[in-house]
Parts: C-alpha cells; sequence; structure tokens
C-alpha cells in the first residue's frame, strides 16, 4: 500500500509541475506537468525507473527520494510527504519556519481580515494588522508565548472565550496537528520538548494526546473581550501545504452587530499587511 501511495504522490507532483519552473521548454504539450523522461533526466534516474515507482513496482532508497523532490522543486511539506511514504524520515526533520509567497499573498490580500499563519509546531510566524486590532494576544515572556496549543492548553487569554463544544472542536484539531507534525518532523527536539511540556503540564492535553478525537472540519467559534464590547468570530484554518503552513481568518457572521464591530476595529488600525512575530518554540 505504501508503495502505490508513493507511486501515485509523485505521478500528481510530476503532473503538477509546470516544466518552464524546473528549466524546460514549455510549448503546447499533449499531457500536463513533466514527462516521466523528463523527470528521471532532472533527478538523474532512467524513465523506466519513474515508471515502475509510479506503478507503486520498485521502492526507492533515501537518496532517490530527495533527487526527486529536488527535481520536481518540492515544497518542505511535500518533500515530507514523499519521505513518509516511502518509509523514511526527511532529511532534517526539523519544522520549517519560512513564511513562503503563498502565505505572504494570503495576507496581502485579505488586509481587512484578522488572520494569522502558523507553522507545524503551532508557532505563529506572522500575522496582519488586522489581528493586532483585536489586541487579545498578550504576551508573557514564557518560551512558548507565540505558540496556539501551549497559550491554549497551559495560559490562556483572559479575553478568549469558547463554548465547551467549540472549545472541545479546537483543543482536538491542535493535539492532531501536533501528532501529524511529530510523526513528519521527529528530529526537531524542541517540538518533542513543547509535547513533552503540554503533558507535563495539561491533563486535558494529554488525554486527548493518548486518544485523540478526530474533527471533520476546523471552524470554532470565541469570544473576544473588548473595552468597547465583545466581539464573536468564528475562526476557519486553511492549509498551505506546499511550506507546511496553516492559515486562520477571523470572520464574524455577514449583516451581524459583531461584523460592524470587527469592521470598525479593523478599519481603526491600519498597520502593514505583513507582521512577522517573534518565535522562541519548536526550532
Amino acid at each position: 500500500m505504501e508503495r502505490q501511495e508513493f507511486g501515485v504522490a509523485v505521478r500528481q507532483l510530476r503532473e503538477a509541475t509546470d516544466p518552464a519552473d524546473v528549466g524546460l521548454p514549455g510549448g503546447r504539450r499533449r499531457v500536463r506537468g513533466l514527462r516521466r523522461e523528463e523527470l528521471g533526466e532532472l533527478a538523474g534516474l532512467s524513465a523506466d525507473y519513474v515508471r515502475r515507482l509510479e506503478q507503486g513496482r520498485s521502492h526507492p532508497s533515501a537518496a532517490f527520494v530527495r533527487a526527486l523532490a529536488r527535481a520536481l522543486r518540492a515544497g518542505r511539506a511535500e518533500y515530507e510527504q514523499l519521505s513518509a511514504l516511502a518509509g523514511y524520515a526527511a532529511a532534517d526533520g526539523q519544522v520549517p519556519h519560512e513564511l513562503g509567497p503563498g502565505a505572504t499573498r494570503l495576507l496581502e490580500r485579505f488586509p481587512g481580515t484578522p488572520m494569522i499563519v502558523t507553522d507545524a509546531g503551532l508557532d505563529l510566524v506572522a500575522v496582519n494588522s488586522a489581528f493586532t486590532a483585536l489586541e487579545h494576544w498578550t504576551l508573557t515572556g514564557h518560551r512558548w508565548e507565540w505558540n496556539i496549543a501551549y497559550r491554549t492548553f497551559c495560559d490562556p487569554f483572559e479575553a478568549f472565550r469558547q463554548s465547551p463544544a467549540d472549545a472541545a472542536d479546537h483543543e482536538s484539531v491542535l493535539v492532531g496537528s501536533l501528532k501529524s507534525s511529530v510523526l513528519r518532523y521527529p528530529a526537531d527536539t524542541s517540538l518533542a520538548a513543547l509535547v513533552d511540556e503540554l503533558r507535563t503540564r495539561s491533563r486535558r492535553f494529554d488525554t486527548s494526546w493518548r486518544s485523540p478525537r478526530a474533527v471533520g472540519v476546523y471552524e470554532s467559534a470565541a469570544t473576544i473581550s473588548r473595552p468597547e464590547g465583545a466581539v464573536t468570530v468564528v475562526g476557519n484554518m486553511i492549509a498551505l501545504p506546499g511550506d507546511d503552513l496553516a492559515a486562520v481568518m477571523l470572520t464574524a457572521a455577514p449583516g451581524s452587530a459583531d461584523a460592524a464591530r470587527l469592521a470598525e476595529l479593523v478599519g481603526a488600525a491600519g498597520g502593514p499587511a505583513v507582521v512577522r512575530v517573534g518565535r522562541s518554540g519548536p526550532g
């Protein structure tokens, strides 16, 4: 099964790769992406070997996985996926923290919507000024003050409240994300230290870690207290797989008093669309 899944992943990446992005001439082609011969030449493999890999009839070495990832200009998350499907840990096994062009564009294109971008260890990488306008993310000087999981389970925000159902879904998503990240980044000692700290300090986290609960779609509401009145927002997560990042957008129900209050807060904020934040957690 792993060989077949690895082959499918390679074929999908090959077909999704623009020849121009890897230095090959474009023009009119009968098939999408790269030909097997072209991928083989870029990776130093034969076209027949590429075919056998895609059909699940050969098992690549770790070096061949790296060669394929380089040839396909694969993002970090894609490389991690190929390594995992082939049965290997990634070359360095460290959580990537680069913001990346995709996440940057997302922040720039929604300046009026509070948004954060996190890495696979759930550390904030960047936010926008609309998010800072909410003024609820208070800093404590702790090692993991920028980490969503740590702040949720061990150091919650006073101005941030959720219903029991929303809190349960939110916490389950965080635990599931960290469990997946630990498998993908086994050599990241800081990520392992974060999980150990959470399991030691939070019984809720430890219980969920040992018996995780699946959540179909990430969407949960929260009420943020403000001096001029509370505002209720809904968080939706958007995966950015190429760089193994995720964005969370906070919105209010259209036409509601919360939407009007949120628009007023954001409109008075000003500031840059991309605010890179300090990180002192995993990595």
